[in-house]
């Protein structure tokens, strides 16, 4: 996402599909990439490099509910709160909508 965000200038990100997210106990973002101990500047284009690569994740606790029926941002469980808001900093792009489920009355704005 952050490779996408440089290329593109997001102004705003549409954080869909949140809900598939309700049942894990901990959710991995990845953060970097390094290959030996040189950190990449992004996503490793080339297949060689990718063979090499490790992936540095920070892990955030998941929130176990359904957030299905939430339709506002400050209902949404605290984790899912700061898994939103980790996006938002790690990125530097706002989230300005949150799909909670599969209609569309389950889209939040942030």
């Amino acid at each position: 996402m952050k490779h996408s965000c440089l290329i593109n200038g997001y102004d705003a990100l549409n954080l869909t599909k949140l809900d598939i997210l309700d049942d894990l106990e901990e959710i991995k973002i990845a953060v970097k990439y390094v290959v030996g101990n040189e950190e990449l500047p992004g996503f490793p284009a080339d297949l060689g490099e990718l063979e090499k690569v490790e992936v540095v994740y920070t892990t955030l606790p998941g929130w176990k509910q359904s957030i299905a029926s939430t339709r506002t941002f400050s209902d949404l469980p605290l984790n899912c709160q700061k898994y939103i808001e980790f996006i938002e900093e790690f990125l530097k792009v706002p989230v300005e909508w949150i799909g909670v489920g599969p209609g569309r009355e389950s889209m939040i704005k942030k």
